[in-house]
């Protein structure tokens, strides 16, 4: 039986699948301490806010920076804030990478839909 996220606020179905859920112990830069990570979500379900803010952010040893481009996700229904879109996803192609040395944030990557879990009222 699979299990149904819905927003913690409201008790919407959020339409996300098991099948698109990165498993636990999948390495991010920006982390996943208490949080839920997506490849792919509804867009139906959900409201997208981008943010650009020019301010120092330490998310991790290996993720931080001055400048955070990242992508606010909100309940379509109520409003609640469900999480935050990165873009330290598996690359997006193939390689060694720049220099040989990997993957790195100049190679493009897939999206990474990463939900908090007291944001989500999981049931299964």
């Amino acid at each position: 039986m699979a299990s149904v996220y819905r927003c913690a606020s409201c008790g919407t179905d959020l339409n996300l699948s098991q099948a698109h859920l990165f498993p636990p112990n999948a390495y991010f830069e920006a982390g996943n301490k208490g949080t839920l990570s997506f490849s792919w979500v509804d867009d139906s379900k959900l409201r997208f806010t981008k943010e650009d803010k020019i301010k120092p952010f330490f998310e991790t040893v290996n993720y931080w920076g001055i400048q955070r481009k990242r992508t606010k996700m909100q309940c379509d229904a109520c409003g609640f804030l469900v999480g935050y879109i990165y873009d330290d996803g598996p690359p997006m192609m193939q390689g060694i990478g720049q220099l040989g040395m990997g993957p790195s944030q100049v190679i493009p990557r897939c999206p990474r839909y990463r939900f908090k879990t007291k944001a989500l009222a999981v049931s299964f």
